[in-house]
């Protein structure tokens, strides 16, 4: 009696819901396949990628620029139009399936795997199937299985291209056009050509996969239920980290380029004698208005993040061969909420980005998959204001990522993952918790109050020979008022270096103790191997936003140089012996402002310094600047 009581309520509802939806939205959408006045709402990807808040708010206030108006209706038939929307779309991992997916499984991983991707395990040579639970439904999934040639999804329509070198080359169209075309071949390698370098470029009419034999009800059944990323070993035919570490001519394969921060590169095609003969060859558009970004290059491909998302880009044509996007986040704070990211990192056959909202993601370098993701703040008692704008750094076979924020008052730290896996091996909390050692630098309220600041927001640098990573840190906060943080504020305003392994500080330096003045340290640490006062030195030099140019033995923190880069620098006299500025006094900010200088963007910022090994010229952008600092209050 209870059963049938309960199916018939449930009869009743969905009664009710067709009813509504008849009412409401029939005379544009019919049954829900749309007419000539509304779009297909069934098997609607942007309906099935829309969350419930989202659907509900286009019913509710309407796309009036799109001719669709707003429905002021009670809350109860709003929540009751979003399910039956959200139904006709629904993905196949949340339908119910028939067959048995024990035995699917076995059957994709023996007949299957060898040309699809599951999870980072499987073959190139058709799509990634890791989220096709979510990202298709059953009818569209089914079709999938039982009738491949209707179906060939874009990117990998097979052709065989033949070279006037006589060679020919077979693999998936990744994207083509009149002047060239972007093949990936069965090992994952991209082959980007002109077309002019091309005599034939023969398409194959149907898809690879063969028509399935028997039963499908249980493959159908397991596919329907990969949901998503998961954790997965990844076999690396992209660059190993000893090519990262050193890279061969035409590649740029950190943020810095060369892991060791100098920015320099070896190619010399481009001279004093030919520059002003450039010529522009194509423009990229991405989605934003301001871009911070320095491109990746391995093996002509280019990879260039937005906010939330990467393009690999054939280098020389400027064409996409696959874009990788996720929404940006709506709870983002600060320049992650701007849409800031200055790049990505790649290792193996992983492309590494972190999000506005402080995640760090693995995408396939040759598909353009999403492989894994982590919550870097995981383990943050308070993390409202943590973000990432950095481009991640590969260190063996570990990525280290930091975090912004400390403008907004949050704790900073800096995190290394175990690149396969996403597992975190260590982390290094750059200013103490209240009742910690270190935490005497900081007398009063703020680190319990606002978490102290020290974000690691710039991205460091790596010294293989020592297996060393030196990671600048950023300000205090609050920012130019010290009444609450009385000390120097370790370690704030340094330069850390850490034991790649452990994340164990070997040393470290603090450029500006008890900063008022927002003059963090996030600027390159750059690494170079030279003499130095007729002695073989490892050195590391950073031109910080203090006025102050640094020179370190990077083996034991040693200070070897401190002088001014500005003319304009009135806070200090100098460095002292011991390491620590020659603060003039009288120059802390007030709440009627008092005039230092450099000003609050400091004498140099994020814009990296580069250095030439053939001519040892060190090249830095400056700002001869001053401004007046308000003492904002307690």
């Amino acid at each position: 009696m209870i059963l049938r009581f309960i199916l018939a309520s449930a009869c009743l509802a969905a009664q009710d819901a067709r009813d509504l939806f008849q009412k409401q939205c029939s005379v544009c959408h019919g049954d829900g396949h749309g007419t000539e006045r509304g779009p297909n709402l069934a098997n609607n990807r942007k309906v099935r990628a829309a969350s419930n808040p989202e659907l509900l708010a286009i019913i509710r206030d309407g796309v009036p620029s799109r001719g669709m108006p707003a429905f002021a209706l009670p809350p109860t038939d709003l929540d009751t139009l979003t399910k039956l929307v959200r139904s006709l779309s629904a993905p196949a991992a949340d339908s119910a399936v028939t067959g048995d997916i024990a035995k699917g499984k076995a059957h994709f991983d023996r007949a299957c795997a060898g040309c699809h991707m599951v999870f980072g395990k499987g073959g190139l040579n058709g799509p990634d199937l890791s989220n096709v639970g979510r990202e298709m439904t059953i009818e569209e999934l089914t079709e999938a299985v039982q009738k491949p040639a209707a179906r060939i999804k874009t990117g990998y329509q097979m052709a065989t291209v033949r070279l006037k070198n006589g060679q020919s080359v077979r693999g998936f169209v990744r994207n083509q056009s009149r002047y060239n075309i972007q093949l990936q071949d069965s090992a994952g390698r991209f082959h980007l050509l002109n077309r002019e370098e091309t005599t034939q470029v023969s398409l194959d009419a149907t898809t690879t996969m063969p028509a399935p034999s028997g039963d499908t009800a249980d493959v159908i059944a397991y596919l329907a239920k990969l949901s998503g990323a998961s954790t997965g070993l990844v076999k690396e035919s992209g660059p190993s980290f000893a090519r990262i570490a050193n890279p061969p001519a035409g590649d740029w394969a950190t943020y810095h380029g060369p892991i060791t921060g100098n920015r320099h590169s070896a190619l010399t095609e481009i001279n004093p004698s030919n520059v002003s003969k450039l010529v522009l060859k194509w423009v990229f558009p991405i989605n934003h208005n301001v871009l911070e970004v320095t491109p990746l290059v391995v093996d002509g491909v280019m990879y260039v993040s937005g906010p939330n998302q990467v393009f690999a880009i054939d280098g020389r044509s400027g064409r996409t061969i696959w874009h990788y996007q996720r929404a940006r986040s709506p709870e983002a704070k600060g320049d992650p909420a701007k849409g800031t990211n200055r790049g990505v990192a790649i290792l193996g056959d992983q492309v590494f980005l972190v999000t506005d909202n402080a995640r760090l993601l693995s995408i396939h370098r040759a598909s353009g998959q999403l492989l894994w993701g982590r919550r870097i703040t995981e383990g943050v008692t308070d993390s409202r204001n943590l973000g990432n704008t950095a481009a991640p750094l590969v260190v063996n076979d570990l990525v280290v990522a930091g975090v912004s924020g400390g403008d907004l008052g949050a704790r900073g730290f800096l995190d290394a993952y175990k690149a396969s896996t996403g597992e975190r091996v260590w982390r290094f909390w750059t200013v103490p918790a209240p009742g910690e050692k270190l935490s005497e630098t900081w007398r009063g309220t703020a680190l319990a109050q606002f978490g102290g600041g020290g974000a690691t927001w710039m991205t460091g640098t790596f010294d293989p020979p020592t297996q060393t990573v030196y990671w600048g840190t950023g300000n205090p906060y609050p920012s130019m008022n010290g009444d609450e943080r009385l000390g120097d504020n370790l370690y704030s305003d340094s330069v850390i270096a850490l034991d790649a392994a452990t994340g164990k500080l070997k040393w470290y330096y603090q450029f500006t103790p008890h900063d008022l003045y927002d003059w963090d340290a996030g600027q390159t640490p750059l690494l170079v191997d030279r003499k130095y006062k007729g002695r073989d030195r490892k050195l590391l030099i950073q031109a910080n936003r203090n006025g102050f140019l640094y020179v370190f033995d990077r083996t034991n923190g040693e200070l070897l140089l401190a002088d001014k880069f500005v003319d304009k620098l009135t806070w200090a006299k100098g460095i002292g012996k011991d390491g620590r500025p020659i603060v003039i006094p009288g120059l802390e900010p007030i709440h009627s402002g008092t005039k230092v200088c450099p000003n609050v963007l400091g004498a140099t910022n994020w814009p990296s310094m580069a250095h030439n090994p053939d001519t040892n010229l060190f090249y830095l952008m400056t700002r001869e600047a001053c401004g007046i600092y308000v003492k904002p209050p307690s």
